[in-house]
């Protein structure tokens, strides 16, 4: 008993010499966000925090119990937000991008809609097509067809005295006559529709005998022979052939006449879109003789075709 107990001044002496415990001061943690770290389809927010002590801390003993925590996951709802609008992209050779969805957003807004694309199309067609359509009729509007006039023949010119359709006297003439030429198509990639005005046979400005040309169709680079039959019949003279010299209503000295008409050819080169005109108007100084009936007169230096 007297070796387990202790005297009043031992245990003074204990107490004395034994340090002072202090409380625990509790530590603060102040988290600070660091790099995302993304794996596929997941992504995780991590923070690294840092203890730092209260007014109260012993330095001391903070650094021996302080240790650097990594926590993982969602901070507060908020942050979820921020972690959907950085994306990872993966580009070639394993480089990864950070794509923010708001701008990809902006970009898919500002593209081009589809019928934008589809009128640009449309108007991209037209105005190739027009350009096309340009260069053909540029291409056809020089190739004029050739008029050669050939050879003109009097069947008939006789001079008869007679009234008109009004009862006044008058001579009257009748006329028949035969007009040729040559029509050529110069076109090399089109064929051509042909028409005419009225070939006109006249004295001075009286119109004596008239016709027209039968329609017809010419193909590239052909060409033919036309032949046009002019008449006039019971035409009025009243006093216009007071210088013919006549015997028996036929004419004994020559008359000067004048043919005037004009060639009209079409071209439909594409379709009636393009569809180049050519006109050749041609005048001919003609001189009958009476001596020539039935017989052919050429007319190679006397007509001009413009």
């Amino acid at each position: 008993m007297s070796m387990h107990a202790k005297t009043d001044s031992e245990v003074t002496s204990q107490t004395a010499s034994s340090p002072t415990r202090s409380p625990r001061r509790p530590v603060y943690f102040v988290q600070s966000p660091s790099r995302d770290s993304h794996d596929g389809e997941k992504t995780t927010n991590s923070f690294h925090s840092t203890p730092v002590l209260s007014p109260n801390g012993s330095p001391g003993r903070h650094s021996r119990n302080s240790s650097s925590t990594r926590f993982s996951g969602s901070l507060r709802p908020g942050s979820r937000k921020s972690s959907q609008q950085l994306q990872p992209v993966k580009h070639g050779k394993g480089f990864d991008a950070i794509e923010e969805e708001g701008l990809v957003d902006d970009d898919h807004r500002r593209g081009i809609p589809r019928r934008c694309y589809f009128l640009a199309f449309v108007v991209g067609f037209f105005v190739l097509f027009s350009f096309f359509a340009l260069v053909l009729w540029a291409a056809a509007k020089p190739q004029k067809p050739d008029v050669v006039m050939r050879s003109i023949s009097f069947d008939e010119f006789v001079v008869n005295a007679g009234a008109d359709a009004s009862g006044v006297a008058t001579e009257m003439v009748n006329m028949n006559a035969t007009i040729r030429f040559n029509f050529r198509n110069r076109g090399t990639f089109f064929g051509v529709h042909v028409s005419s005005t009225p070939l006109d046979l006249a004295y001075t400005e009286l119109t004596l005998a008239s016709g027209t040309i039968k329609k017809f169709y010419q193909s590239r680079k052909g060409h033919r022979l036309v032949s046009v039959n002019l008449q006039g019949r019971g035409v009025p003279l009243y006093g216009g052939g007071v210088n013919w010299s006549s015997q028996n209503g036929k004419l004994t000295a020559p008359v000067p006449l004048n043919l005037n008409f004009t060639v009209k050819a079409k071209a439909y080169v594409l379709g009636k879109l393009v569809k180049p005109k050519f006109h050749r108007k041609i005048s001919c100084a003609i001189v009958y003789k009476p001596t020539k009936v039935n017989v052919p007169i050429s007319l190679k230096n006397a007509c001009n075709v413009e």
